[in-house]
């Protein structure tokens, strides 16, 4: 047998190459360091707009280049393109919930939330009224809570028509909490939740530092608290008119949950829990 070195095809072994390598894409960012190839120039990215890169030298020399192939990074070649987009932050409701927009106010649930007072029923509207309106449920306000009982007796709670009551300084030996109390050991206790906070008034919710004070005056007993206020701050007290403009006046420094004490953000929402659960 004779050896042809000729005989065999020495191309057998490559493969035919379907077009040229692709390259890789790499997004822009400021900061990045590119070598443009076609000039040699190497620089950092400073600026991007509308399709083109702005690169920076070591010495402060700029120029001007397009998006696309003809750049190396550490040497490799590299395809720039734009940045995606960045995802918008969800929005946030005055509570801190997620907004849903677009939606409708759904129907009123036959459950109610009670609170003492208008100004009560404001600051919960202004903070909660996205959450209640999603949720479909009513906030009323009373005159008070010394006739609670009855009120929900009238009420007359039961499977799927709960109460939850927000009730102002709602602390041990107060008369709130003998009312409180006496609510919680009633027929209807299953569907009914009474809750409060520890604050006077719930112009207390309110965090002083909103208000240019590092705490709420003290008002000695026997002046009437929201009067006693008004006169420690230099404000007009003198009629029932005064004291409305001077609660407008506060519920303007509130934007979101986060101008509120905790005391008062914890006890809404659990209200709103119980009467949608």
């Amino acid at each position: 047998m004779s050896d042809d070195r000729y005989g065999n095809n020495v191309l057998a072994g490559f493969k035919k190459q379907r077009g040229p390598a692709p390259i890789p894409e790499l997004a822009i960012e400021r900061g990045l360091v590119l070598e443009e190839t076609g000039t040699g120039f190497v620089g950092a990215i400073v600026a991007y707009a509308n399709g083109m890169i702005e690169l920076e030298d070591r010495v402060g020399a700029i120029r001007t280049f397009t998006l696309g192939a003809g750049y190396l990074v550490d040497g490799a070649p590299v395809k720039l393109v734009r940045p995606a987009p960045k995802a918008q932050p969800a929005m946030r409701s005055a509570s801190g919930s997620v907004a849903v927009e677009g939606h409708r106010a759904k129907v009123a649930l036959p459950s109610r939330i009670f609170v003492e007072g208008r100004h009560d029923a404001e600051l919960v509207e202004k903070v909660w009224g996205h959450d209640l309106r999603i949720e479909g449920v009513v906030v009323e306000y009373l005159a008070g809570v010394d006739d609670l009982e009855a009120i929900i007796r009238d009420f007359a709670p039961g499977p799927g028509r709960k109460v939850g009551v927000l009730v102002d300084h709602l602390v041990a030996g107060s008369k709130e909490s003998r009312i409180a109390d006496a609510v919680n050991r009633g027929t209807s206790r299953e569907h009914v939740l009474v809750v409060g906070h520890p604050f006077i008034d719930v112009w207390q919710a309110v965090k002083p530092a909103r208000l240019g004070m590092k705490a709420w005056p003290v008002i000695p007993r026997g002046t009437e608290w929201k009067h006693g206020v008004c006169e420690a701050m230099g404000w007009p007290h003198a009629e029932q008119a005064d004291i409305a403009r001077a609660w407008q006046h506060i519920l303007s420094r509130v934007d979101s949950y986060a101008d509120l004490e905790p005391q008062l953000l914890g006890r809404v929402e659990q209200l709103i829990d119980f009467v949608t659960t």
